[in-house]
């Protein structure tokens, strides 16, 4: 095997293999499932929490890059992200932009 694509492979084996094991399962166990279910619910919920923690800890404790750009300019790309999802419809790709737009010029700025 060539030296260049044995971390690819490592990256299928260790990354995505085990990963797409259980969205297969979920996908076969949910099969009956009703859209109103209480687990459903559930289920949304701790997505739910789940994604506000991981935005919460890059906007507050950022690593990297990210944290040279003042926590004051991490809350305004947050709310022009949250600005443009709404403006536009509830546009995830409009909130995102945004949000990166803002990011980028205030990081660039500072």
């Amino acid at each position: 095997m060539s030296e260049a694509l044995w971390p690819y492979l490592v990256v299928i084996a260790c990354g995505f293999l085990p990963t797409e094991v259980w969205r297969l399962m979920a996908v076969r166990l949910s099969r009956g499932l009703a859209d109103d279910s209480e687990i459903l619910f559930w289920v949304r919920a701790v997505a739910s929490a789940l994604l506000a923690a991981v935005v919460a800890k890059v906007v507050l404790a950022p690593g990297g890059a990210l944290a040279e750009v003042p926590l004051a300019g991490r809350l305004a790309a947050l709310a022009a992200g949250l600005a443009g999802y709404y403006l536009a419809r509830r546009s995830v790709l409009a909130g995102l932009a945004l949000g990166q737009a803002v990011l980028v010029g205030l990081a660039w700025l500072g």
